[in-house]
């Protein structure tokens, strides 16, 4: 597949600048990124190294422009280097990086979530994701007096070793590591679960909901495709977790303060027990967060039993720019904007995807979108692509990078719309793709 590209194509992708930093990179970090999809290893060629952003668009090492879907990964809801994030930033830089001590922005940026976010009453603020979903569980295991978890097959949430598990066979399973480093016992106490299936859910809480602490999912899955799931299901799962004395964990690292001011719980109308945060609330700065009722925050020291702590845990600096952010919304109706954005670009892309020459189908919710090359549909579950499928998606990535267009590089991860995207973009990458698809047909 990866042959398909033209010789313009294949100039327009010869970036010598990015070559030469992997090379480098290589030789002092494992994989030559910091972060395993970065590698490029799914859709095939040498990661680009960035520069610069500025608004929808980031520039290489070789000062070429893209218009950028990966909003890195979430976080950039304003674009890149936003004026008033930026000014923000430098305020609290000018005033130091970090202290060790609380700061007013801290307060600041918790008041803001709890006022927002359904049954969140304390919020702490961590350093990543990974940490908000590991210390919400540690909250979830103290407050109950329970040790069993459950997750879903297809959601990510970080990776802590009891929750790098995949789904085995059958309705429910007992947690097997999905990394290497990562001992049995470690998972003992985690159970798998697949999305979008009652019968199972029942099943395992009829057999061990008396030792279920917590339950864990992305309100709206989005790290193996986009898997907007059934109000029906997320029902049961409420409905069963209150019955049993279980938490029901919204992870909204991903989807927290990017669909909504009260993020997938308030598009939902569900109301979890806890929630965790990330991405949006730190503007493009390393920030996580996980709250619930003041109860059973209550367990966390200094003033209960259960431990947890970080050095540049509401740092000042991170802070300023995820309050920069929230304001930003705030004032401009951003989330309307947003919901606008992505529904002109469901409207655009409808005529495109309809004479593709294969299978591909559009997933949305708000500003999150996916293309979905399975060729039955999209999937609700977790769902394999065949090699072929994963190929062309390959050539399709490569394709609309030579178009200026910057994909994730993975046919399993999502694109983000922010609120420097405007129409002419949306019509230059529907551009790009109807191009891209019938030069790699």
């Amino acid at each position: 597949m990866s042959n398909v590209l033209n010789e313009r194509d294949r100039a327009a992708s010869s970036c010598p600048q990015s070559e030469a930093l992997y090379a480098r990179a290589c030789r002092v970090i494992p994989g030559g990124v910091s972060s395993p999809v970065r590698a490029f290893r799914a859709v095939g060629g040498t990661p680009l190294f960035m520069e610069r952003g500025a608004g929808a668009y980031i520039f290489d090492a070789d000062g070429r422009r893209y218009l950028d879907l990966v909003c890195s990964w979430g976080p950039l809801i304003a674009g890149h280097a936003h004026p008033e994030v930026v000014a923000a930033v430098s305020a609290a830089l000018a005033r130091g990086t970090t202290f060790g001590a609380p700061c007013a922005g801290e307060v600041e940026l918790a008041e803001r979530v709890v006022a927002a976010y359904p049954a969140v009453e304390q919020v702490r603020f961590v350093s990543s994701g990974t940490e908000a979903v590991m210390s919400a569980i540690r909250v979830a295991r103290a407050f109950t007096g329970r040790d069993l978890i459950v997750k879903f097959a297809g959601c990510y949430h970080g990776h802590a070793d009891h929750l790098l598990v995949a789904a085995g066979s059958g309705l429910a399973t007992f947690g097997r590591p999905s990394s290497a480093g990562v001992p049995e016992a470690f998972t003992a106490c985690t159970r798998v679960l697949p999305l979008d299936d009652e019968s199972a859910l029942r099943a395992l809480f009829a057999r061990e909901g008396a030792s279920i602490a917590a339950v864990v999912i992305e309100p709206v899955p989005a790290n193996h495709g986009l898997l907007p799931q059934r109000a029906e299901f997320l029902a049961a799962l409420r409905e069963l977790t209150r019955q049993h004395g279980a938490l029901l964990i919204f992870d909204e690292v991903i989807c927290g303060f990017r669909l909504a001011r009260g993020g997938a719980a308030e598009v939902l109308g569900i109301r979890p027990d806890m929630a965790t945060f990330g991405k949006v609330i730190g503007g493009g700065m390393p920030v996580g967060a996980f709250g619930g009722a003041r109860a059973m925050m209550a367990r966390l020291a200094p003033d209960g039993d259960t431990y947890q702590a970080g050095t540049l845990s509401g740092n000042p600096v991170a802070m300023a720019a995820g309050l920069a952010t929230l304001d930003l919304l705030e004032r401009t109706a951003g989330w309307q904007r947003l919901e606008m954005l992505g529904a002109e670009l469901e409207s655009l892309l409808k005529p495109v995807l309809a004479r593709a020459p294969f299978p591909i189908h559009l997933v949305r919710t708000g500003s999150l979108f996916w293309m979905s090359f399975h060729a039955s549909g999209a999937p609700r579950t977790a769902a394999a692509l065949t090699a072929h499928d994963t190929a062309r998606y390959g050539a399709l990535f490569h394709a609309m990078l030579a178009r200026g267009i910057y994909l994730p590089p993975s046919a399993y991860e999502g694109c983000f719309l922010s609120l420097a995207h405007t129409s002419p973009d949306l019509k230059v990458f529907v551009h790009a793709l109807d191009e891209s698809l019938a030069a790699i047909a």
